[in-house]
Order: C-alpha cells, then sequence, then structure tokens
C-alpha cells in the first residue's frame, strides 16, 4: 500500500510539475496588447513604414519578426540616436544601409507601448504571410510561417491539466481511505477518531488539523497572503487620482476619429491656443459654425450647436438672448500643484498631440489615454533629447553664460525675466 502511495505521490508531482512549465509558457507568449500596438502603430509609424512594403524607412514586418531581442527593438524605437553614438553594431548597420538617414526618436514612448508596437507587427504580418496564394504576397505564393497553437489546442491543454487535479484528488482520497482501512484493521488508529457504521474510520477534520500543525506551511500561506494584501494596497494607492481610461459623456458627441482621422483637420485648428498658450483651450462654437452653417444641418447633433448659438438655419440669423454655453466635461486634469505649458511643449519641444493625449485621430470619444502622473512625465523628460542647435533660447541662454564667465552684468531680464508666461498663466 505504501509503494502505491509513494507512486501516486511521484506521478502528482510530474503532473504539477508540467501544468507549472505550460502555465509559464503561456504567459510567455501573452506579451504586449495587438489592438492598442495598431492604433499607436497607425499614429506614429504609418508615415515612414509599412509592414510589406519600402517606403522611407523599411517594411517592418520581416525586420521585426526576425529579430528575436526585444529590449534591443525597444531601445531602438524608443531612442534610436543613443544606440548609434554608443556605436552599437545593429545601429551601425540600419544606419548606413540607408545612407545615415536618422529614424525619428520616440521618447514619450513606454515600454509597455513598444510591446503592444511589436506584438501587433507580428501578429499582423504572421495574419499576412499564411494568407493562400492569390491573397497574400504575388511574389511569394509558397512562403508559409510557423504558427502558433491555436485556441482550441490551448484550451484542450487547459482542460487536461485540470482534469489532471481531479484525479490526482480522488486518487488521494482513495488512497487515504484504503490507509485507514489498513490501520483500522490492524488497531493502529489515532483514539480522537471517530467511526461510523462498518468499522471505517472517519475524521472530517483530520486533513486540516494535520495541515496547521506543518509550521512552514502555514507560514507560507500567512506569507502568501500578506504579499498578495500588500501589493493590493500598494496598487490601488498608486493609482489613486490616475484616471487612465476616464472617458465621461460629452453633451455632444463629437469624434475625433472623423475630423481628425477621417478629414485630417488639423488639431490646432479647433485647439488654437495649444501653440500660444498654457492652455489648448475649448473651441468655440463659432470655429464649428465655420463648416456646419452649410454641413449637415440636418443632424441633430448640429442642431445643438444651433440652439446653443440661438442661430435659426432658415433665416440664418442669431437671437443672442437664446444663447447658451455648451456644457462640456473637462477629460484631462491636472491638479492645481502642477504646471504644464501648451505652448512649450507644441512649438519649442515639437511634441505632437498625439505623444500625451495618444491615437486621437481613431476615437469617436475622447477618453484620457495617458496617466499624467508625475513619474510619466519624467521619464518622457529623462529620454527626450533637445535639440539646442540653431535655437534662439539657447543661444542666448549660452550668450548669457558666456557673459557670466567674462564677469560682465547679467540681468534678469537677460534670461526671460519678463516674459509675460512668467508671471501670467
Amino acid at each position: 500500500m505504501r509503494n502505491i502511495s509513494s507512486i501516486i505521490k511521484q506521478i502528482s508531482r510530474s503532473v504539477l510539475l508540467v501544468a507549472g512549465f505550460a502555465m509559464l509558457g503561456f504567459s510567455g507568449h501573452a506579451q504586449g496588447d495587438a489592438a492598442k500596438g495598431e492604433a499607436l502603430f497607425k499614429a506614429n509609424c504609418t508615415s515612414c513604414h509599412k509592414l510589406d512594403v519600402k517606403m522611407t524607412g523599411p517594411a517592418l514586418g520581416p525586420i521585426i519578426t526576425s529579430e528575436t531581442d526585444d529590449k534591443w527593438l525597444t531601445h531602438w524605437i524608443q531612442n534610436n540616436q543613443a544606440l548609434i553614438a554608443a556605436k552599437d553594431k545593429k545601429a551601425l548597420s540600419i544606419y548606413n544601409e540607408y545612407n545615415q538617414a536618422g529614424m525619428s526618436v520616440f521618447a514619450s514612448l513606454s515600454d509597455g507601448d513598444v510591446s503592444n508596437i511589436i506584438a501587433y507587427v507580428r501578429g499582423e504580418w504572421k495574419t499576412m504571410k499564411e494568407k493562400p496564394p492569390g491573397k497574400g504576397d504575388p511574389a511569394n505564393p509558397q512562403t508559409s510561417t510557423e504558427s502558433g497553437p491555436s485556441d482550441l489546442v490551448i484550451f484542450g491543454l487547459i482542460g487536461v491539466i485540470i482534469l489532471a487535479f481531479i484525479i490526482i484528488l480522488v486518487l488521494n482520497k482513495v488512497i487515504a481511505t484504503l490507509e485507514r482501512l489498513l490501520l483500522s484493521k490492524k488497531g493502529l488508529l489515532p483514539e480522537e477518531t471517530e467511526t461510523i457504521e462498518g468499522g471505517v474510520p472517519v475524521d472530517k477534520l483530520a486533513t486540516v488539523k494535520k495541515l496547521l500543525k506543518n509550521k512552514k506551511l502555514v507560514f507560507f500561506i500567512i506569507l502568501c497572503i500578506s504579499i498578495a494584501g500588500s501589493s493590493w494596497t500598494w496598487v490601488t494607492l498608486w493609482n489613486t487620482n490616475v484616471h487612465t481610461g476616464y472617458q465621461p459623456v460629452q453633451p455632444i458627441k463629437y469624434s475625433h476619429e472623423l475630423h481628425a482621422g477621417t478629414m485630417k483637420i488639423d488639431c490646432q485648428y479647433c485647439h488654437s491656443g495649444a501653440y500660444k498658450s498654457k492652455n489648448a483651450s475649448i473651441p468655440s462654437l463659432n470655429v464649428c459654425m465655420n463648416c456646419h452653417k452649410m454641413v449637415k444641418t440636418e443632424s441633430p447633433e448640429i442642431a445643438k450647436i444651433y440652439n446653443a448659438l440661438g442661430y435659426d438655419p432658415k433665416t440664418q440669423k442669431y437671437d443672442s438672448t437664446k444663447a447658451k454655453p455648451i456644457q462640456w466635461v473637462r477629460i484631462h486634469n491636472l491638479p492645481d500643484l502642477a504646471y504644464f505649458n501648451h505652448s512649450q511643449h507644441v512649438v519649442v519641444g515639437k511634441v505632437k498631440c498625439q505623444t500625451c493625449h495618444g491615437p486621437i485621430q481613431t476615437m469617436k470619444e475622447v477618453y484620457q489615454y495617458s496617466p499624467l502622473t508625475m513619474k510619466w512625465c519624467i521619464q518622457c523628460h529623462k529620454r527626450t533629447e533637445v535639440n539646442y542647435k540653431g535655437n534662439a533660447y539657447y543661444d542666448n541662454m549660452i550668450s548669457v553664460h558666456d557673459k557670466i564667465k567674462r564677469g560682465e552684468k547679467v540681468t534678469a531680464a537677460a534670461m526671460g525675466g519678463i516674459e509675460c508666461g512668467k508671471c501670467h498663466y
């Protein structure tokens, strides 16, 4: 009987070991969100790259799929200039192959963003290569790539693992029952054990009592509970007042996907304050009327604009007594202790709107894409290189520093002390 018990226990350990490795394998492949990666790819990469055709830059499908070092790819996408400056062999090879034409630096993309882009490119490229002849690349009709496990295989394996656990539990129960019967016949059962009819020993709490006497197991369980509770508390506190994904319902269903995406209207046509002031500003309804005085006049959403302006589309006249403001709901909101100036980032830093607001041209309803935390801002500032050559501001700073070195008089005005934004914002 003891031999049978030891054999079953060995089988149980083997099954558990295989199950553990299988789950690790699944988690290893569950990296990157292809859906988010598609939006990021369209917002940042499509101006220079396609998956299967060479444009300004190379076709990304075969390159990213063949490159197995994701960490290097992440560094290259975020800041290829740093790799080139560090004399990285791969970076120098690509740099020289394309006549030393520098690729844009995407310092604002986090490691997770790059992982999402890589997942999208690899998945999309695999789909393109797996298309039958006539629907894929006509030059390579016989090309095929190794496909990963299908959902049916994965769920089947998970089912086998669950079934194995059930079998192990049943076998352990049977072994325990047989051992108790054997001990009962030999009169070796503990005194506190109860019996039922037929002389079969039963103690429903025997297993629990045995486990509670195992100090190592009790310590391990308490440790796991403490770690899980601490992790949950830390994540909850860390994400307090972080509103990523916040998407309120607006009084008018304005689609950025239509206006900024399909119609390719520049963001600053509506948000004109982005390049000249601290705030990007909410566009006035008169900006909407530049088009919608004649376009889509029958739309119920446009009718809301007319009502807010007191405008009669039949007579094309305004009645100021009927005008009332649109109650837009603010989405991106920084705490009062944080100072952010749109014009500094848009004009001086040449930062694209998508860097902070995400793929706005794909959003039917706008939501907060980035966390807008201090850590997120600092990471971007650490990665973003400043091009100070030919910049009037930095030229002035260099001249001021030269005056300081020569011991000449330097006033606060020389360092921008009389700029309006220093006091008024």
